[in-house]
């Protein structure tokens, strides 16, 4: 099911992630309580520490703004059960361990910048009583194990707590539902019954498909598509989901960041492709961003600041790139983002006699062309042969610009309608 109103998801094309909880405390990722089996007497260690006095939400959406994103997604609840919200069902919640419903400042703040509000909620809960010990809980193996698998008080539970996020917040444009997996799907989720309940209470919101029930976008993690992404035939909207260094939550020791030129290649091939990007943060157990992280968003600020017309609102292009390029398209508008900084030239196919104008987006110089005739040869015959008819040849500076990803804005003629 695709709702009519979620246009501006594909104009937005660039989130934010956060994940956020008691795990940020251990620092040592998201999963750190099943990886190490804790018991939840061990674990609640971190919540008796819970303080996020640095968690500052007001700064975290100027930063998502600067970046270019235009919407952003907040760790609700995770797998360990503990809320960022104000809950009625359970004490186990932010508002209780720290006095602070940190979804209502997060909405807030995301809303007075502009942005759209998704929440995340996890479908597993080590902390839930009637959430069955499988391979993936904390408890597995042990002595203490929980053995209960009578999963209807745990639907309803998941079901209230749905229903106070999308009442209690006001608008919520998204709902990241996470995960289905071997043993644990739709049946056991209750996910028609819970997508209808959310459908009620929010019908133009949008919902992924980790229910394992059809939604409304499809989210490929920590891979890269590299075509439009179709179900039966059919494009679909999708979201690759990506961290900063593999990790969702804080992880302290791990280095392993991507280059902000490689996030911005990321992004733009996302767009090439009629997709989203939503990238990640992991607030310290203090709720700030580490300094690698938000040096990352600043890089990137840089460069949306100067090439934002190149993701919002664009999509996929007709035009067959030329090589290390990428092009997105938003109506006459042609970008054409170069991977690899040619000398000299860029030879464009099927372009010839499409362009009225072109130009370096990030300071607006232009671009000088020529069409190619298909009998010459370039540079009093010194050059190699000539490119196929019908190709815009465009002349580059030899210094390639000092940009995370140079782009070259291409004003196409109208097309003269047939009829």
């Amino acid at each position: 099911m695709t709702t009519e109103s979620g246009g501006w998801f594909e104009t937005a094309r660039f989130g934010l992630f956060v994940h956020f909880g008691l795990y940020s405390l251990a620092a040592r990722h998201e999963w750190v309580r099943s990886r190490e089996t804790m018991s939840q007497a061990t674990y609640d260690r971190y919540l008796e520490r819970f303080d996020p006095d640095l968690f500052d939400a007001r700064q975290l959406a100027r930063e998502a703004r600067e970046a270019g994103m235009r919407y952003a997604v907040l760790t609700a609840k995770h797998h360990d059960g503990f809320c960022l919200f104000d809950s009625s069902l359970t004490d186990y919640t932010s508002v209780r361990a720290a006095g602070r419903d940190l979804v209502a400042e997060f909405v807030e703040a995301m809303r007075a910048e502009g942005l759209r509000v998704g929440l995340y909620y996890s479908l597993l809960d080590w902390h839930h009583p009637g959430f069955p010990v499988d391979e993936h809980h904390p408890l597995r193996g042990s002595r203490d194990a929980r053995t209960t698998e009578d999963l209807a008080g745990y639907r309803s539970y998941m079901r209230g707590q749905i229903t106070e996020l999308l009442t209690g917040y006001g608008e919520i444009d998204l709902l990241f539902f996470d995960f289905t997996y071997p043993g644990m799907g739709p049946e056991q989720w209750g996910a028609k019954e819970l997508m209808e309940t959310v459908r009620e209470l929010r019908p133009g919101i949008l919902v992924n498909d980790r229910l394992g029930i059809p939604g409304d976008y499809v989210t490929p993690e920590q891979y890269q598509p590299d075509r439009p992404l179709e179900r039966d035939g059919a494009p679909v909207r999708w979201e690759a989901c990506q961290t900063l260094n593999g990790s969702w939550g804080y992880d302290r020791d791990n280095h392993d960041y991507k280059d902000p030129s490689q996030l911005v290649r990321m992004l733009v091939q996302s767009v090439s492709c009629g997709g989203n990007l939503i990238l990640n943060v992991g607030p310290t157990g203090r709720g700030s961003l580490d300094p690698r992280a938000r040096d990352t968003l600043r890089a990137i600020a840089e460069w949306s600041a100067g090439h934002a017309r190149a993701v919002h609102g664009a999509g996929p292009s007709a035009f067959p790139p030329p090589a290390n390029a990428l092009y997105t398209q938003a109506g006459d508008r042609l970008y054409l983002h170069l991977l690899a900084w040619p000398f000299g030239h860029v030879h464009l196919p099927g372009l010839a006699g499409r362009v009225r104008y072109a130009q370096l987006l990030h300071d607006g110089s232009e671009i000088t062309f020529h069409e190619v005739d298909g009998a010459r040869h370039e540079h009093n015959n010194l050059a190699p042969p000539s490119q196929p008819p019908g190709t815009l040849t465009l002349k580059l500076p030899t210094a390639r610009p000092d940009v995370l990803l140079p782009v070259i804005e291409l004003f196409l003629e109208p097309v003269e309608s047939t009829v």
